[in-house]
């Protein structure tokens, strides 16, 4: 195994929070190696790149040689994170949560080295608590702990009901940590919560803590929202080479360095050296390039990406996509319809219709599948036809 320093830079690479660190300096000097998880639901069949920010954090424990665990939550996928939703989750069928487990194993083996990855299912022990077991956990915690949480408190307030059941998800996921007996849990900034539960729990439990590491969130296409698959702003890591390579020219400059930062596994150095480049005059298009060929040959192959690029140049650089078009600003709950029109794209709503129906119509490269669709706050690139462009800004 490397270092303490030289494994705690590599661990502390691109986190947003460690907590605590002195606990996870204290863990790597016993020596051994450390039990790591992380969970994610399968409440969608599709891993994208927002997924991957964690799971690239999970190969390089992997590659210090400690334990890593994928832990596929198959039972509180069907009770559902209530974390950022201002409405209750629709809980998945018991057949939903199974099919896209099975996807998402397959899918985690693009990052992961399969030898060395453990999978295991939280029904393994959730199922078993029964009726008493879940008294017991609730009694760890009382309604105005779980009021502190800020999506919770927000529709409180906002008289949003909110479900008993919403109230155990924290719970459920702080136990799998007990049950694990975790010492290092991986999860996204937005599980904040819910990671420090394991803690609460664990002691609670007389364990030792686990350590909770913290990714940023990988903004999607959009520029606002955190990637996902209800905002529509994903690219997926099963997706067409062709496609992910277009939908990554199509995010904003500006968000491209994020997308270095937290996707590459290029040098920070190297990075660096791009920025200097690019504030030294040189088109960032051409460090996208970079970027998008380095993703998709990282889950495809090396020929796919080579291919991808000479497709979206003869696509898009050969007159399809401007580097400049015209810019609008609307606000939001607004139709796709007008927004078409009002950019000046289409002539009028019923053009704008049938645009759409004839699949003439994309937002980030993709077609506009609905006619009624209301784009969600953000930027986005609109395209009718084969030459005619606006970069909307909804907000």
């Amino acid at each position: 195994m490397a270092t303490i320093e030289t494994a705690l830079a590599e661990i502390k690479r691109g986190v947003e929070e460690l907590i605590p660190e002195e606990e996870l300096i204290a863990k790597l000097k016993e020596g051994r190696p450390l039990r790591i998880k992380l969970g994610a639901d399968p409440t969608a069949p599709d891993i994208h790149l927002g997924h991957t920010v964690i799971l690239n954090k999970l190969r390089a424990f992997q590659e210090l040689g400690h334990e890593v665990t994928f832990l596929i939550g198959d039972f509180t996928g069907m009770v559902g994170d209530p974390t950022g939703k201002n409405t209750t989750r629709p809980p998945l069928t018991r057949e939903d949560v199974i099919r896209n487990a099975e996807t998402y194993k397959e899918q985690v083996f693009k990052i992961l080295d399969p030898e060395k990855t453990k999978i295991q299912f939280n029904s393994e022990w959730l199922s078993e608590l029964g009726a008493e077991g879940m008294l017991r956990l609730a009694a760890n915690q009382t309604v105005a702990r779980m009021l502190e949480r800020d999506d919770f408190k927000k529709r409180y307030h906002s008289g949003q009901p909110i479900a008993i059941h919403e109230f155990m998800y924290p719970l459920l996921q702080g136990y799998d940590s007990v049950a694990m007996e975790t010492d290092v849990e991986l999860g996204g900034t937005d599980q904040k919560f819910n990671l420090l539960m394991g803690r609460e729990l664990q002691k609670a439990h007389g364990q030792k803590q686990q350590v909770v590491l913290m990714m940023p969130l990988l903004v999607g296409l959009d520029g606002e929202k955190k990637m996902s698959k209800s905002a529509h702003n994903y690219i997926g890591i099963n997706e067409a080479p062709e496609d992910m390579f277009g939908k990554i020219m199509s995010i904003s400059d500006e968000l491209m360095w994020s997308y270095y930062d937290l996707l590459s596994f290029r040098p920070l150095t190297e990075i660096q050296q791009f920025k200097d480049e690019v504030a030294a005059g040189k088109n960032p298009r051409d460090i996208k390039i970079l970027l998008a060929k380095e993703i998709i040959a990282r889950f495809h192959d090396e020929a796919a990406a080579d291919g991808a690029e000479q497709e979206f140049i003869a696509r898009f650089q050969k007159g399809a996509i401007p580097d400049e078009m015209p810019e609008f600003t609307f606000s939001s709950g607004i139709a796709i319809g007008n927004i078409l029109k009002d950019a000046g794209l289409v002539g009028s709503t019923s053009d704008a219709m049938r645009m759409i129906r004839q699949g003439a119509a994309k937002a980030a490269g993709e077609k506009i599948q609905d006619t009624k669709w209301i784009p969600d706050n953000g930027t986005y690139v609109l395209q009718v036809g084969k030459r005619k462009f606006a970069r909307v800004t909804i907000q």
